[in-house]
């Protein structure tokens, strides 16, 4: 068995990357902060589009993405996100969703 010397860059509970011998499970967004599956459609359609790549982010597993602050994708995980969506407060009515650049 020959040791692999391929290392992988992923993201710890404390947002700060790290190198690990071992590939993420689950890949996100650092400008949305969202965290999904690695064959999430939403995520390969904006890398289709030339989006996303610079800002893609890799997690070891679920709960180190949760540490990090990401929230889970709407498209691939459809109950965690359901779940998360229940916890965050309600926005008053008219309030527009702030616009990062």
């Amino acid at each position: 068995m020959v040791a692999s010397s391929k290392t992988f860059t992923l993201v710890g509970p404390d947002g700060k990357t790290y190198f690990s011998l071992l590939p993420g499970t689950f890949g996100g967004h650092r400008g949305g902060k969202r965290y999904g599956r690695l064959d999430c459609r939403a995520a390969w359609q904006a890398i289709a589009r030339g989006g996303y790549v610079k800002h893609r982010v890799f997690f070891a597993d679920e709960s180190t993405a949760i540490a990090a602050g990401f929230r889970p994708c709407a498209v691939c995980m459809p109950q965690e996100y359901a779940i998360w969506k229940k916890t965050q407060p309600a926005r008053p009515s008219g309030a527009r969703k702030e616009i990062r650049s």
